[in-house]
């Protein structure tokens, strides 16, 4: 007997370390990733290069008529991001883009397009997919639903190396301010704000290791697929 694929939703605030627990365990399982952050910062990308205005309704329908988002993976076996066949990657992990992406991706017509396109992405299962709102909208009969949190400072940090990783030194205060505002926005939003799904598993990662959360998600994942397979 064949294991069913299910879905996977990891929730949680910026920096805590979704994206990269996401990645790793859709690796381990051989599911396919899908960092729903870097379409909202491919949106937003867009919109800064055609100056589309945030307070013009036609300017984002004409907009988001055009945009189309895939994922492709590398040499390297990195998930990168390509918007209407370019690789933004890079462009998409500027400041500037994440500066705009919470008001950017608070707008009804862009949450409303992009969920399109990830259900669409996600209908096969075998998927793990991270972001906001993907255990509460996006995929709310997921089989597995992880909502992560850490502490500001720790989180902070860790967008900063993840910065100067990319040769982009930038001052802790001013990360923390970013995460500080994404919160704000994030969760006050009327469109799907951040809020851990009644059925989700809350995991805090500030004192654990990567390795840790890849593990817990695993072991719960592995859970959720015998369960659903028998």
């Amino acid at each position: 007997m064949s294991l069913r694929k299910i879905v996977i939703a990891i929730d949680g605030y910026s920096a805590c370390g979704k994206s990269t627990t996401a990645k790793e365990v859709a690796k381990i399982l051989g599911y396919k990733y899908i960092d729903s952050g870097a379409m909202y910062r491919a949106v937003t990308h867009y919109f800064l290069e055609h100056y589309v205005s945030l307070t013009n309704p036609k300017e984002i329908a004409n907009a988001l008529d055009g945009i189309k988002i895939s994922f492709h993976i590398n040499e390297d076996k990195e998930t990168e991001t390509f918007l209407n066949g370019m690789n933004v990657e890079k462009e998409i992990r500027k400041m500037k883009v994440s500066d705009q992406v919470s008001q950017v991706s608070a707008l009804k017509p862009v949450r409303t397009a992009m969920v399109h396109q990830q259900r669409r992405l996600g209908k096969d299962r075998g998927v793990v997919m991270d972001g906001r709102d993907i255990g509460t909208v996006v995929f709310p009969d997921a089989e597995l639903k992880v909502f992560m949190t850490a502490d500001m400072q720790v989180r902070a940090f860790r967008r900063q190396q993840e910065l100067l990783e990319k040769d982009k030194l930038v001052d802790l205060m001013e990360v923390m301010e970013n995460i500080h505002m994404r919160d704000k926005i994030d969760t006050t939003r009327a469109e799907s704000p951040l809020r851990k799904a009644d059925n989700a598993v809350g995991i805090d990662t500030t004192h654990i290791t990567l390795d840790e959360q890849v593990d817990e998600v695993i072991r719960l994942a592995i859970s959720r697929i015998l369960k659903v397979s028998f």
